[in-house]
């Protein structure tokens, strides 16, 4: 089971979590797939009740799959690591170590009810946090997600977006590849983009040293560039059984 998140990090961000707050908690150990969503769940719940502040999720799973709401059977190719269905939107995709993880609880009730915009600031926000180590994130008519031009005709998606939303609660969210085994990839047609000019990538695998931590400053630096001026409190989870 997950424990409650522990004391807080950052003394810059010592704001209350309270009315506007957004809470960031981080993980220190890949959490299974479905304690997170059951975590998820229950804190959406608390959110649309008044009860527990809007919260970003940063996290990591064990290798797996997930089936979204479109996922195709045909394009799941191997049966090797676990498979989820999920409420999420979006076909399948891979989750595991090297991967970021951001699942993003917020109250568009309060903050606007507009799923369209929320998806669009999702993209946003991972471009900005791209462009801090001078990547150059993209969307593209027709297929979800970031993806990088890679030249001569190749691109190559970097991160993916999957959401659901409920009574204006939302969860699920965003994947960024910073260094996981991209070899897992081949095990589905993710997103179901079966294109040979079209792969995946990851930060490590363009060239740049970059950390899990370094992305985490990243997404914290850039979400109220997109998300608006909504106080923070940073905490953490030992996630001690």
């Amino acid at each position: 089971m997950i424990s409650p998140p522990s004391a807080a990090r950052s003394a810059s961000a010592a704001a209350s979590a309270t009315g506007g707050a957004v809470e960031w908690r981080i993980e220190d150990r890949p959490i299974p797939y479905l304690d997170a969503v059951a975590a998820m769940e229950s804190r959406a719940a608390a959110i649309h009740a008044g009860e527990a502040p809007e919260q970003v999720w940063l996290l990591e799973h064990p290798p797996l799959y997930t089936a979204g709401t479109s996922a195709d059977p045909s394009d799941l190719l191997s049966h090797d690591l676990p498979v989820f269905q999920t409420g999420r939107g979006g076909q399948y995709t891979y989750h595991g170590p090297g991967q970021r993880i951001a699942y993003v609880m917020l109250d568009l009730k309060r903050r606007g009810p507009d799923v369209r915009r929320y998806v669009c600031d999702l993209e946003d926000w991972v471009i900005r946090a791209l462009t801090s180590f001078n990547v150059k994130g993209e969307r593209r008519d027709g297929r979800v997600g970031i993806w990088v031009d890679r030249g001569a005709g190749r691109e190559d998606k970097i991160a993916a977006i999957g959401v659901r939303i409920r009574r204006w609660v939302t969860f699920h969210g965003v994947s960024i590849n910073v260094e996981p085994d991209l070899s897992h990839f081949q095990g589905v047609i993710p997103c179901g983009i079966s294109d040979p000019n079209l792969g995946v990538t990851s930060l490590v695998d363009l060239g740049l040293p970059v950390t899990m931590a370094d992305l985490d400053v990243a997404l914290m630096q850039s979400f109220d560039e997109v998300f608006g001026e909504h106080r923070t409190v940073e905490t953490q989870s030992n996630n001690r059984t």
